[in-house]
């Protein structure tokens, strides 16, 4: 036995570090032969044949007495070379299997230079499970970070999960283990087993897994994401060319497991859901789709808040190639993808990133850092380059590899403070001794920087909850560098008047126009999401106050309203057609209300109108964030609760005049001023009898005369319907079809008066 005591024993207790210096084949010492060396537990006898050089020796291998170790030395050569095992176990049969000690780190020193610098973008191509051919074998690379663990080895199907065949190598002061495995296949599940600093014994999942089998199981799956054959060529190129601030940007927010199901018990998969949401999205005119998170987490009832696998999709609906199938063909379609993106924190759960090595690595050692105090689950520690790496690279990996649109980042506002839903006491300040997550905030913009320099045309949207500046400004000027921010003041503001009784909105109209004292200050989406309907709140339908008939009148205002309000919109599932109860993520929509009655149907043609004439008038969408693209008529009736303000595009092509008329209360010969004279067509009413209203409105116009009104050289009388909102353009010379924005529209939409026509006009003395 050429092993010292102390080397066999390292190799016979798996606690080697680098045990590929020992198992395998190597120069003796005096450079005079060979020795060759191969641990296999369930092994009778081993014999060494060569591959390639066929006059190169065959070894005969013997165990080494009380081990699984077996040894074996040749004189008749030097140099090393390619062998096979020929591995005959206790019942006799043979197998032929390449030695996963014979071959060379797959990663170089320049990969692990900058995944230590935080900086290797594509680390995803490193680490984790990575189908190779090295010298004509197919085989399966395993790398994973985990620089205080004192033994790691990979455990699969191809092995009995047996942690003694696959111990992997350490890789220097990187941190990083790897081990090339022949005969691995695609579809092979596999953790890795970890010994601790302290000892103990811990299967993990792959932190860089990109398939997992179905929860509650959670072996991660060996899978080429690389495969499958994408024809969004045309959409991509049109994505890179576009000015997201200035193109139209109608968002339908969605739970894959609970839009539509299969059964009471089974979703719909990714390939299933992929015609029937084609065709719903096309039908109401959206102009993207997002997904609420859909990277592999374990618990179901945390919405995909709580990832366990952030580079996969999650395996409940379908493999990687069949999300990547869902979003082929939504781009076919014209069809945006957003995705919700959660770096703030992850779950506790000691299988996946808690504690992965036995120590505090991907987390805050300290809780006052690193748990967060809603959710019970560990915040990154974005001061760590490894950590910061696997996030940045795994935004990339999604717009890379899943053609993604659009990254949503989650709860923005808990990542940039520390004291962020804690008492004094319970937090550290930074070096200055201030609240702000100076880590995070140099995170957040390196990915908003990266994300907008690799993928142009990429949106990142911030959900972010405080009056933190500067969020959709550029990094150069000291802001995150977020294209969008969710309106979360909006929202509420909004909604706190929607709930108000009729009689009492006059005491809060400043909710409504609060929202433009800010507006320039960033780049905004409304949001109405899944958290407005859920914990209790009830159903935006449910929200507003008064009968049946006063409830849909209110919902199709609200919806109106942050329609034509500047800003992009976003609107959960359901909300489209007024789904009177709370959204149950077991569920599904209640789709049986389309066919109870007229009022529920006349929400969705009304949100179908909505988006024919946002997408048909630039004015609504080309200068959102323009000092010009917005003005107030009259902000100040707040006695009728009436509002009105005008929206354009830059040339003035496209010019709205839209009116709230937030009371049950009709307002005949109502006069407001315009900035035109001549007739402004009546081109949405919220009150027509198609979307389930009174039917009053304007008999299809108005005429704006030579009488000064408002600061406006002219104006003209409406008839306001009750809980209403309506919009009016002035008369074109001709029609003009809706325009192509950059990427997000379906196929030409009809003129919107023609879609909606005689529901303009008023029934018989109804004046």
């Amino acid at each position: 036995m050429i092993l010292s005591a102390e080397e066999l024993r390292s190799i016979v207790e798996l606690k080697h570090q680098s045990p590929h210096t020992l198992l395998g084949m190597h120069p003796l010492g005096d450079k005079s032969g060979l020795v060759v060396r191969a641990f296999f537990p369930d092994a009778k006898k081993i014999e060494i044949q060569p591959v390639h050089e066929k006059d190169k020796p065959k070894i005969e291998l013997s165990r080494i007495p009380n081990t699984d170790i077996f040894e074996g030395v040749t004189k008749s050569a030097n140099q090393v070379y390619a062998y096979d095992l020929v591995v005959t176990n206790q019942q006799g049969q043979t197998r032929r299997v390449r030695d996963a000690f014979s071959f060379l780190p797959t990663l170089g020193e320049s990969d692990l230079y900058l995944f230590g610098k935080g900086d290797e973008r594509k680390i995803y191509e490193k680490l984790g499970a990575q189908l190779r051919t090295i010298d004509g074998v197919h085989g399966a690379s395993f790398a994973v970070w985990a620089p205080n663990a004192q033994r790691i080895s990979v455990v699969g199907d191809f092995n009995n999960w047996d942690g003694r065949f696959h111990q992997m190598r350490s890789l220097g002061q990187s941190g990083v283990w790897e081990i090339f495995i022949p005969g691995v296949a695609e579809g092979a599940h596999y953790k890795y087993e970890v010994r601790t600093r302290q000892g103990h014994i811990k299967l993990n999942t792959d932190p860089y897994g990109v398939f997992f089998e179905t929860p509650p199981k959670n072996a991660a799956i060996v899978w080429n994401t690389q495969k499958f054959s994408w024809s969004d060529d045309d959409w991509l190129a049109r994505r890179r060319k576009q000015d997201v601030l200035r193109a139209p940007l109608s968002i339908y927010e969605i739970h894959l497991g609970s839009w539509r199901k299969k059964t009471k018990a089974e979703s719909l998969s990714y390939r299933e859901l992929a015609e029937s949401l084609i065709n719903y999205i096309k039908e109401m005119g959206f102009t993207h789709v997002e997904f609420m998170p859909v990277a592999e987490h374990a618990f179901y009832p945390s919405w995909g808040y709580q990832v366990t696998g952030f580079f996969a999709p999650t395996s409940r609906y379908g493999t990687p190639d069949d999300f990547q199938f869902l979003i082929n063909a939504l781009h076919e379609a014209a069809i945006g993808v957003i995705v919700d993106w959660v770096p703030a924190h992850f779950p506790r759960d000691d299988w996946a990133l808690a504690r992965f090595d036995g120590t505090a690595l991907y987390e805050h050692e300290d809780p006052r850092k690193g748990a967060h105090q809603d959710w019970g689950t560990l915040i990154f520690n974005y001061g760590r380059h490894e950590v910061v790496n696997f996030l940045l690279a795994n935004a990339l990996f999604w717009c890379e590899r899943f053609h993604i649109d659009g990254l949503r980042v989650d709860a923005v506002a808990s990542m940039l403070y520390l004291d962020y839903s804690r008492k004094p006491g319970e937090w550290i300040p930074n070096q200055y001794g201030g609240r702000e997550n100076l880590e995070a905030i140099e995170f957040l913009r390196k990915f908003n920087h990266v994300t907008h320099t690799e993928f142009p045309g990429v949106m990142t949207i911030a959900e972010e909850s405080t009056a933190w500046p500067q969020v959709t400004r550029p990094p150069y000027l000291g802001g995150l560098g977020f294209s969008f921010k969710w309106n979360m003041g909006w929202m509420h503001d909004t909604l706190r008047y929607f709930k108000h009784e009729p009689i009492h909105r006059k005491y809060h109209q400043n909710d409504l126009t609060f929202a433009m004292l800010y507006h320039h200050h960033e780049k905004f989406i409304l949001p109405l999401s899944h958290d407005e309907v859920v914990h209790g709140k009830g159903s935006l339908l449910g929200r507003m106050p008064g009968d049946d008939w006063q409830k849909f009148a209110n919902l199709r205002a609200l919806l109106g309203f942050e329609w034509l309000f500047p800003g992009k919109m976003l609107l959960f599932m359901g909300g489209e057609f007024g789904q009177r109860t709370e959204w149950n993520a077991n569920g599904e929509l209640d789709w049986r209300l389309l066919e109870a009655g007229p009022n529920h149907k006349g929400v969705k043609k009304f949100v179908q109108d909505l988006n024919q004439l946002y997408l048909a008038e630039t004015g609504l969408w080309q200068s959102d964030f323009d000092i010009d693209g917005f003005q107030w008529i009259d902000a100040l009736d707040n006695q009728n609760s009436v509002l009105s303000f005008l929206r354009r595009d830059p040339e003035r092509v496209s010019e709205l005049a839209v009116i709230l008329n937030l009371t049950p209360v009709p307002r005949l010969r109502y006069r407001l001023g315009l900035p035109r004279p001549g007739k402004w067509l009546e081109v949405l009413n919220s009150d027509a009898a198609v979307y389930g209203g009174s039917n009053l409105g304007n008999m299809g116009s108005v005429i704006s005369e030579d009488i000064d009104s408002h600061n406006q050289s002219y104006s003209a009388e409406f008839v306001l319907p009750p809980l209403s909102i309506i919009a009016f353009r002035p008369e074109r010379p001709a029609p003009e079809a809706a325009p192509e924005p950059a990427v997000a529209v379906s196929e030409t939409s009809p003129q919107i008066e023609q879609s909606i026509g005689p529901a303009m006009i008023p029934e018989a003395g109804s004046l």
